[in-house]
């Protein structure tokens, strides 16, 4: 596999530097994407990166994930209007083992072949780099005209910025150029990847390789992934989708994916995914022929979800998509975890009994109107009921005098009801 060529149909390379594809053809190469470790989770804006060193290993090359312990306790102002917040060392470790877990699901660690993957953390070889070794060694060797001309200070420097740019800040681009040296010097590391905004970092790496080693490294960045509407990509209402399922369930995160728009479905398609040309090719032929199928949007969502948890969550996730849509069976409700069943039926009006009046039993027409108020009178509760239109639990209820008790309870805590074809109440038992 042409890993240049792979990235371009993808639509994957924003900037690169001249004779990268001749160095890649030339040998097996190491390349690192840095991540800073500012949360204990990578969320679905990592994943381009993450894919990048996912198809470099794939075509034979050595992946480096660099965390950045170090990086991330100083906060880089590419893309930003204002200072990041400064985290602990015994945060950013935390963080750090979190992220490890993650990266394993995309990247091979544990193989013993040439180019297995390799994660590093950039806090093990500037603990002991002292401000005078720093400002003797590195800093001398590029000029703040140079700093001064990237596009990611002079925004900051610019009418943008209401807060100016701190010299932690401003000095970003060295410790990260800093890093690209250490890996070129020990790991042979001639690559350096990243998002758009981070081209002026990486290339300062690759002119401080060039000013001290007198050698050649290379940038090659992808474009920041933006949605059709101009919306910020992955983001939703309630923010980040992150890859953690205690942050965001594989039901929700499943549902993203689903979700987005057939612009973006044929986009991002080709860039989250290992589909090939021909796979997306034919998709993409099905969604023009049939958009309301929306069979981009599904295989989008369903190679995603396995990769980033499993199948069985997507089938959990599948499953619980049907509930919306009637297709749900009282067998499947009682599948569902508390999580998955509450992001479900995420704003669905709910009531709370006490669970030692359920353990009793209720006559299901004093639950849903004293009880609960979920109907306005016994008597249209009655005539729902006579008119098969009551479900319990994706069951249809015909008895008015059905007694529920704690039997009826979904994992112990909750009761579906569903009147006619839309709309749903849950009953918690407390």
């Amino acid at each position: 596999m042409n890993f240049i060529e792979e990235l371009t149909w993808r639509g994957m390379i924003h900037d690169i530097t001249p004779g990268t594809e001749e160095q890649l053809q030339k040998e097996m190469t190491s390349a690192y994407v840095g991540i800073d470790p500012t949360a204990d989770s990578l969320h679905i804006g990592h994943l381009v990166s993450v894919m990048m060193l996912k198809h470099f290993q794939i075509a034979g090359h050595k992946p480096i994930a660099l965390v950045g312990g170090a990086t991330g306790m100083i906060g880089d102002p590419s893309g930003k209007s204002t200072e990041r917040n400064l985290l602990d060392e015994q945060t950013l470790r935390h963080n750090e083992a979190c992220l490890k877990k993650q990266l394993a699901k995309f990247l091979d660690f544990a193989s013993d072949a040439a180019n297995a993957a390799e994660l590093v953390n950039n806090y093990d070889w500037m603990k002991n780099f002292s401000f005078l070794d720093f400002i003797r060694d590195i800093g001398k060797h590029i000029t703040v005209n140079y700093m001064m001309a990237k596009d990611s200070v002079k925004k900051r420097l610019g009418e943008e910025a209401k807060m100016g740019l701190s010299y932690t800040e401003f000095s970003y681009q060295l410790v990260q150029g800093t890093d690209f040296l250490h890996l070129y010097r020990e790991k042979n590391c001639k690559l350096q990847m990243g998002g758009s905004d981070q081209w002026g970092n990486i290339t300062t790496g690759t002119e401080l390789i060039r000013r001290k080693e007198s050698g050649e490294a290379f940038a090659l960045t992808c474009p920041l992934i933006t949605k059709a509407d101009g919306g910020k990509f992955g983001k939703t209402e309630s923010g980040n989708v992150w890859l953690d399922p205690k942050l965001t369930t594989p039901y929700k995160f499943y549902q993203f994916w689903l979700n987005v728009s057939d612009a973006d479905a044929e986009k991002y398609i080709k860039i989250f995914t290992l589909l090939s040309r021909q796979e997306v090719a034919v998709l993409v032929k099905e969604q023009q022929a049939a958009p309301h199928l929306r069979p981009l949007q599904k295989r989008l969502a369903k190679e995603v979800t396995c990769m980033v948890h499993d199948e069985d969550e997507y089938n959990k996730a599948v499953d619980a998509s049907e509930i919306l849509f009637g297709k749900a069976t009282t067998e499947s409700l009682a599948k569902l975890d508390k999580q998955t069943f509450l992001s479900v039926f995420e704003g669905v009006p709910t009531y709370q009994v006490d669970r030692a009046r359920l353990d009793a039993g209720v006559p299901v027409v004093e639950l849903l109107t004293t009880d609960t108020q979920a109907f306005p009178s016994k008597g249209e509760l009655r005539r729902t009921i006579k008119g098969n239109g009551l479900s319990l639990n994706q069951a249809k209820l015909t008895d008015q005098e059905y007694l529920v008790t704690g039997a009826d309870l979904i994992n112990g805590s909750y009761i579906l009801v569903q009147k006619g074809k839309k709309n749903y109440y849950i009953i918690e038992a407390v």
